[in-house]
């Protein structure tokens, strides 16, 4: 073949192939714009909100091990110390294996059931360093992240039980137990409460931080658990005051600083909503301590630091729905009724019906969270400072919304934790042998003490 007639070949296979190639060059031309135009409004993560919500994740944590430990380690006795600190730990731990086997699925896996996430994120399927979660706004962040603070909550909140039971329940009985009441209580109720396709969320109902889901979960599942274990031996007749109110103090202002991360982070994104939280979080915890103080002064004639300690925990508790929700005055205001209420029921209905729950936890959290949860209904109101309702939403409509999640709440937890206790005792047993119980827990369970002489 001559050298002209490669070249005439040549130059008809190349306007050939131009020719085959030009509707698919035509094509990538008119969706490359298409094709940009989505890349570019796919939403990034922010890195200042990663940075604060990896933040406020952490703080969260630090409010179990070691803030709640230690708090409620101070409450009892010396001989029980060190088995409320492995309650709370080992309960953490295996809580946060099962949220990242099955929790984060059952409470956020993307199922339209009012009741139940479905299982499509089982074993964290689909939860990538590139999949994202989104926030209040038209941001995302890092949907690891997302998991992990929301595992955090998963975590603490059966830990807050514990309290009610302290120094008379088996330790394989309370950890059993957890486990099973978060998966049949506490997924359930977050997914109803904080996922777009729940039951309450639908409703409308107002919980920013975890009212109905941490608190009056916690709270009634505790006095279940106090009536049902039974009360401590010699109850009523030995001295059983707290061990160490430095170390509960110690302990409640771990949880203190640790709420911000509980309640700002709830925003899930570092804007004003946040800063708002934060500021809810510091003043209406400042008057619930000043008020529970003023209220022991008055009725007993000394004001103490249990009341002061236990009135921060009820302010944290009473602000934690409405956090983000209520404004600075009504905050306040919150902090200043919750310590009159949850004294009440510490003072006085406990020891009326007579029921042992050793850390006030039913008496705080529960009518703290419950009265927080009905408060935020009314301080929501943008006349009283609140961010107001949604639109057509008058404050006796969220009200009324309120309440039936509340009353959602009680009978879920209330009619769940009762068949959790019988089948953990028919599993396991409730409760230590007396001799152990006399003994204290921290030998009798785990054969070491936190104290030696």
């Amino acid at each position: 073949m001559s050298l002209a007639k490669l070249n005439s070949n040549l130059v008809r296979l190349g306007a050939a192939s131009a020719a085959l190639l030009a509707p698919a060059i035509a094509f990538a031309q008119e969706t490359a714009p298409a094709a940009a135009e989505a890349v570019a409004a796919a939403p990034v993560p922010n890195k200042g909100d990663t940075a604060f919500m990896f933040l406020c994740t952490i703080l969260v944590l630090f409010m179990l091990v070691p803030g709640l430990a230690l708090f409620y380690g101070g409450l009892v006795r010396a001989k029980n110390m060190l088995s409320v600190l492995m309650q709370c730990t080992v309960i953490g731990s295996a809580i946060m294996l099962a949220w990242v086997i099955y929790g984060y699925s059952f409470a956020f896996g993307g199922s339209t059931n009012a009741f139940f996430g479905g299982f499509g994120k089982m074993f964290l399927a689909g939860v990538t360093p590139d999949s994202t979660a989104a926030t209040f706004s038209d941001a995302v962040i890092p949907e690891y992240i997302f998991m992990l603070f929301q595992m955090t909550f998963a975590a603490i909140t059966p830990a807050l039980i514990v309290g009610a039971f302290a120094e008379r329940i088996k330790f394989s009985a309370s950890v059993l137990f957890c486990l099973l009441w978060v998966t049949f209580v506490y997924f359930p109720i977050a997914h109803m409460v904080w996922d777009a396709n729940g039951l309450l969320f639908g409703w409308g109902a107002l919980d920013f931080a975890g009212g109905t889901v941490v608190h009056i979960n916690a709270g009634v599942a505790g006095l279940i658990g106090a009536i049902m274990v039974g009360k401590r031996t010699g109850y009523g007749k030995d001295m059983m005051a707290p061990h160490s109110m430095t170390l509960t103090l110690v302990g409640a202002a771990m949880l203190w600083v640790g709420w911000f991360g509980f309640n700002a982070g709830s925003n899930l994104e570092a804007s004003g909503g946040a800063m708002l939280a934060t500021v809810n979080t510091f003043i209406a915890t400042a008057a619930a301590v000043v008020s529970w103080v003023l209220v022991e002064a008055f009725t007993r004639g000394k004001a103490s630091m249990l009341g002061a300690a236990s009135g921060m925990i009820a302010g944290l508790v009473a602000i934690t729905p409405a956090a983000g929700i209520a404004g600075p005055m009504g905050a306040i205001v919150m902090g200043l009724i919750v310590s009159p209420l949850c004294y009440f029921f510490v003072a006085v209905v406990k020891n009326k019906f007579g029921y042992d729950d050793s850390a006030d936890v039913f008496g705080v959290h529960g009518i703290g969270g419950l009265f927080g949860a009905l408060a935020t209904g009314i301080f929501a109101s943008a006349s009283l400072g609140g961010i107001g309702y949604a639109e057509g939403v008058t404050m006796a409509g969220q009200f009324i919304t309120q309440v039936k999640a509340v009353v959602v709440t009680l009978l879920w937890c209330g009619i769940g934790s009762i068949i959790l206790y019988k089948i953990v005792d028919v599993v396991v047993g409730l409760r230590v042998p007396v001799e152990a119980e006399r003994e204290g827990l921290d030998l009798a369970s785990h054969g070491e003490a936190a104290y030696h002489s």
